[in-house]
């Protein structure tokens, strides 16, 4: 009996092993992201590419986030770019929060650092707090959003895209960013 649920485990298990994305992959898939993000944001925003460009660097990352009555949390992943040495960083993220709110949405966010000291500490240390209110309603290219987003870090421009979802809230969040050591390897 314990051989036959070892081998129905390992069968259950082989296809997602088999999945698996090699660092590399998952490295490009975020530059894919990335690239992505930033044609939208450059298209809902142009005055966004002077500020990146002018910039000491600046922080993509895609955010899967749910709001429950009272309670929020999220994770996502993204790359930091340093505009002076040309450097990317991969990051990950998670997030939590407290505030009133119902709803489930991913979304991206563009933070430009106007500041080496804010860049540099970003990667460094990664804490943001901020707080939030938000009305999403988007699935793909349909549907229509609302964001508002303001960071406590000095010297930092954050956008906020909708992807898809449907969320109506008003939270403080407390949001950790880090290095990703399987990533920069």
């Amino acid at each position: 009996m314990l051989k036959k649920t070892i081998l129905i485990i390992a069968l259950t298990l082989m296809p997602a092993v088999a999945m698996a994305k090699s660092s590399a992959q998952k490295r490009a898939d975020i530059l894919e992201m990335r690239s992505e993000v930033l044609s939208q944001l450059y298209a809902n925003h142009p005055e966004a590419k002077t500020m990146i460009k002018n910039a000491a660097g600046y922080a993509v990352f895609n955010n899967g986030g749910i709001n429950l009555i009272l309670l929020s949390a999220g994770s996502g992943k993204g790359v930091a770019h340093d505009n002076k040495s040309g450097k990317d960083t991969f990051m990950r993220m998670a997030t939590g929060g407290v505030g009133i709110g119902l709803g489930i949405k991913d979304y991206r966010a563009v933070m430009i650092f106007h500041k080496r000291s804010a860049f540099d500490k970003f990667v460094e240390h990664g804490w943001d707090f901020s707080g939030q209110a938000d009305a999403a309603a988007t699935l793909d290219d349909t549907g229509g959003e609302v964001n508002a987003a303001d960071t406590v870090i000095g010297g930092v421009t954050v956008y906020q895209m909708t992807k898809r979802g449907l969320a109506l809230q008003a939270t403080l969040q407390g949001t950790k960013y880090w290095v990703s050591k399987k990533l920069n390897k």
